[in-house]
Parts: C-alpha cells; sequence; structure tokens
C-alpha cells in the first residue's frame, strides 16, 4: 500500500552515505538553500517532511558551505496545493540534489496530474512507473517529454546519456547553451523507453 512504498523509499534513500560518495556536495545550491526550501513546502497546508529535511552528517562534514550537503530530503504536498498558482513554482522547482516532492492522486485526479505536467516548464525527463498498458498509453499520450521511461521498472534518469530534449520545451532549459547543441536536440526525436521486463530472481542493487 501508499504506507508501503513510502517506507521504502525512505529506506533505499537511507542507503546513501557520504562515506561511499552515494550522497555528496551539491554544486549549484546551499544548504541553507535546500534546507529553506525544504521548510517552505513543508509549511504548505496538508504539506509534511518524510524523511530528511536536515544537514547532512548533522553538519559534522568539511564540505565548504558554498555548496549544498543535506541528508536525502523527501516532502509531501497535496496534489490540490500544487496546483495552486501560488504554490506551482516553488513545487516544481527542480533541485539538483538529494530532494524529491512527492503527491499523489486518485484515477479521477489523473487529468488534474496531467494539468501540472503540462504547465512546467522544461519537459525534460520523465517516468511512467506502471504495468498498466492502458495507463502508460493513456499518459504518453497526454504529456510531452523529451526522453520518458515507461514500465514498471522505469529507472531515470538517462539525461546524461540520451539528450532527446526535443521538440519538448525550449533546449535551453536543460543548460544547453551553444548554438549546435541547440539545433542538436531541438532537430531531433522524443525517446521512449520501455522498462518493463523484471529479470528473475531481481534483487535491489547497491546504492551508486
Amino acid at each position: 500500500g501508499r504506507h508501503q512504498l513510502l517506507e521504502k523509499i525512505k529506506t533505499l534513500a537511507s542507503r546513501r552515505q557520504l562515506a561511499d560518495l552515494t550522497v555528496g556536495p551539491v554544486l549549484t545550491q546551499t544548504t541553507e538553500g535546500m534546507l529553506s526550501h525544504c521548510a517552505q513546502l513543508a509549511q504548505l497546508p496538508g504539506a509534511r517532511v518524510l524523511f530528511g529535511g536536515t544537514e547532512l552528517l548533522g553538519g559534522d562534514h568539511s564540505i565548504p558551505k558554498c555548496y549544498g550537503a543535506i541528508n536525502p530530503t523527501a516532502v509531501f504536498v497535496p496534489l490540490a496545493e500544487i496546483l495552486k498558482p501560488e504554490n506551482f513554482a516553488l513545487c516544481t522547482t527542480e533541485i539538483f540534489g538529494p530532494f524529491q516532492v512527492v503527491t499523489e492522486y486518485s484515477d479521477s485526479e489523473l487529468p488534474l496530474v496531467l494539468e501540472a505536467l503540462e504547465r512546467m516548464d522544461h519537459h525534460l525527463t520523465a517516468a511512467i512507473v506502471s504495468n498498466d498498458a492502458d495507463f502508460q498509453l493513456k499518459v504518453l499520450g497526454n504529456t510531452v517529454n523529451g526522453t520518458t521511461y515507461v514500465g514498471a521498472r522505469a529507472r531515470t534518469t538517462g539525461a546524461p546519456q540520451n539528450h532527446w530534449f526535443g521538440p519538448a520545451g525550449d533546449p535551453r532549459g536543460a543548460g544547453i547553451g551553444t548554438r549546435e547543441a541547440i539545433q542538436m536536440v531541438w532537430s531531433c526525436h522524443r525517446e521512449v523507453i520501455i522498462d518493463a521486463a523484471m529479470p528473475k530472481n531481481f534483487t535491489t542493487p547497491q546504492a551508486s
């Protein structure tokens, strides 16, 4: 159920350690900035910190303050709050670090999820994690992303290997700035990667 899924996410996140560099400094954010973002999200009605929201190792590290160092963090925000115009930018700001926003929705609320996806700016990489083929096709047919992983596994992200960001929005949103790079990603196809088959005797790999 829902509780089991959240606990599994928490357990997997807790495996990440500075000692083996499965979590480490974030170069584009400060610790203060990421914790402030977490606090702003947590103040929204119905929101709560699922795990994390604290500095890495309680601050007992040598990472300079100009970088970010937080424990893997997840914040739950109700879908209705995410969709409010005054909250949307806050809830959909991507933190390039161990940080995620979690929500939930019923079958009847799927159009609201699709609305949220359409309102986002960059449309770079996404995943549809489901073994329901009808659901997969419905979401695929109503979203636009450069790289989309589909299936029960749907492992993201392949963005460093698959820069198929167009025609999913302005390629400069991916930090691609040269004329040649913009032409390459803007004129290419949409990449859909089916990732459904589960190998026999599969076990969760080590964090990397």
